[in-house]
């Protein structure tokens, strides 16, 4: 593929789009944020006024885009992807679902242009740093055409399956995990820094235990312990993911029975109006119930700790 298009330059696409151009990549972009598009530009990317433009001159169109519905008229819509006219391979790094995937490739495959799902894990800063997940699934050969241009930006690029919608599965299942450790680690350090253990005690030591996962390592200590809570990613965004997760699961018969719990809790953090916050905000609603806080030092006017390690009232 020599001719590169890329819709959606948000968080994780605008640092994707810098990695194609610095590989070598011409790439011709789109975004409905007139001042990112004017950002890609000055690093060496073509502004399109709409989809269908970027697809007029790009045989190959990844899009990075927030929601499913968001994909399906980037993709299928007035001005959109399909009606572009050298566009051959669509590539979707979104988070939509394995059904989604399936329904979009179906309908452009009417238009002989064959789609790949390469949904991503790392975050922004894996976005950032060149250093991404690609979960790809669908043909070979369009993975193989666009391979050089996945590995600019992703350290981990791997064909997943040959059914398009097998990398959504694996992103939800991925996000499900991280969604359902964040939770449940520090619902669990709330019981121990109610109980009188430092939070950072408890963290070096999981550290070097059986529990300790992505979210002890990274997450807690670097956007909840800091209470900076910056991990880069919406909550809104976080509990859409939960939510097509269990969807999906429940679909095909699997019962998803802490998982639908873990996403109510991101329902009520999202009905208390922290959607538009990273997702990391979620602990704040557990520190309320528990009426504790995972930062450090937290005196509780309920209780307190004796030096020998007895509770007192």
């Amino acid at each position: 593929m020599t001719t590169l298009g890329f819709v959606g330059l948000g968080a994780m696409g605008a640092h994707m789009v810098r990695h194609l151009l610095s590989h070598g990549f011409p790439v011709s972009v789109y975004d409905v944020n007139g001042a990112a598009m004017e950002a890609a530009a000055a690093l060496g990317a073509t502004a399109c006024a709409t989809p269908k433009e970027v697809a007029d001159v790009a045989e190959a169109v990844l899009v990075c885009l927030p929601t499913p519905d968001i994909v399906r008229a980037v993709a299928l819509g007035p001005n959109g992807l399909a009606e572009g006219g050298k566009i051959r391979i669509f590539v979707d790094h979104s988070t939509t679902g394995p059904s989604v995937a399936r329904e979009v490739a179906v309908a452009l495959e009417c238009r002989q242009i064959t789609a790949l799902d390469a949904p991503l894990a790392g975050g922004v800063a894996g976005a950032e740093s060149g250093a991404l997940s690609v979960m790809v699934s669908g043909a070979e050969w369009a993975f193989e055409a666009l391979r050089s241009a996945f590995e600019s930006f992703g350290r981990n690029v791997v064909r997943v399956g040959d059914e398009v919608g097998q990398g959504q599965v694996l992103k939800l299942v991925n996000n499900m995990i991280v969604g359902a450790t964040l939770v449940a680690t520090c619902e669990a350090m709330l019981f121990g820094v109610k109980a009188g253990l430092s939070a950072q005690v408890m963290l070096d030591m999981l550290n070097v235990s059986t529990a300790r996962s992505l979210t002890s390592e990274k997450i807690i200590p670097n956007s909840v312990l800091s209470r900076t809570f910056d991990f880069g990613f919406r909550l809104e965004l976080m509990r859409k993911d939960l939510r097509l997760c269990v969807s999906e699961a429940e679909a095909l018969g699997v019962p998803m029975l802490a998982c639908t719990t873990v996403k109510q809790i991101h329902d009520i953090a999202l009905a208390g109006g922290r959607g538009k916050q990273d997702m990391t905000r979620v602990v704040e609603e557990l520190e309320r119930w528990a009426g504790a806080s995972l930062s450090a030092p937290q005196i509780l006017e309920s209780y307190s700790v004796s030096p020998a390690g007895a509770r007192t009232s």
